[in-house]
């Protein structure tokens, strides 16, 4: 790893071994933050991520933590605490998105998506304000510009993500004025496996914008609400125009 240095600002990215928090932390390393680079499963991933950044001298802190779990979201502000860095950033990326039916959907699937989607941003953003304290910073949420559709398809996935944007308002609220909370609701950026190429573009063909996004399209967003420092408790929506159809 890169030597450690208290004048880089610290930003913590959950999920950021690849997708979309991928692409956030290494924007966030463009404008000279160290990176806190969380991630559970994806160390291969990970790992190839960090020397991406460290390749352009920005240093890395490997994260890992199972974020459904309370005491490994603690440990891991543990480690960024210990590292000396000044955390200023917190960006809440890490989400799962499973296929399901309100009917017939297991009970501990649906809280494996809440845990994570929605009760880890809490309490991730609980403890980053700790360390922020009277320094301030920014928290920013990734939520879902679907999160306000009946999308019957991802019902756990909807709803944790119609309660993030909520989660967020009431951040901005608790944590201010030191601490700025906003979020992101990206629409039709990276195309998933399950979504072929064809149905992928048809969707695309449906929306004012007729295109996808890019992962440019989500990292501008985020750093408009790095720095514009009168910006709290919005969601700014990237999804080419979906909410008008």
């Amino acid at each position: 790893m890169a030597d450690l240095q208290k004048t880089y600002p610290l930003a913590v990215v959950t999920g950021a071994a690849h997708r979309l928090g991928r692409g956030i932390a290494l924007a966030l390393a463009g404008r000279g933050y160290a990176i806190g680079l969380h991630y559970h499963h994806s160390e291969t991933a990970a790992r190839q991520t960090a020397a991406e950044i460290e390749a352009a001298g920005v240093p890395v802190l490997l994260l890992r933590a199972d974020l459904r779990e309370e005491a490994a979201i603690e440990a891991l502000f543990q480690q960024v605490e210990a590292a000396e860095y000044p955390l200023r950033v917190l960006v809440n990326s890490a989400a799962v998105m499973q296929r399901d039916d309100l009917r017939s959907m297991r009970a501990d699937t649906w809280d494996a998506t809440l845990d994570l989607n929605l009760r880890a941003p809490w309490l991730c953003a609980r403890e980053a304000a700790r360390l922020m304290s009277a320094d301030g910073g920014c928290i920013i949420n990734v939520t879902d510009s679907g999160a306000q559709r009946a999308w019957t398809g991802y019902p756990a996935y909807t709803v944790s993500k119609a309660g993030l944007e909520s989660l967020t308002r009431l951040l901005a609220r608790s944590l201010s004025p030191a601490i700025r909370v906003n979020a992101i609701a990206p629409g039709l950026i990276l195309r998933s496996e399950e979504v072929s190429e064809e149905e992928w573009q048809r969707l695309a063909g449906r929306l004012p914008l007729k295109q996808p996004g890019t992962q440019q399209s989500v990292n501008q967003a985020v750093l408009f609400l790095l720095e514009n420092t009168y910006v709290t408790g919005q969601t700014i929506v990237v999804d080419g125009g979906y909410q008008l159809i």
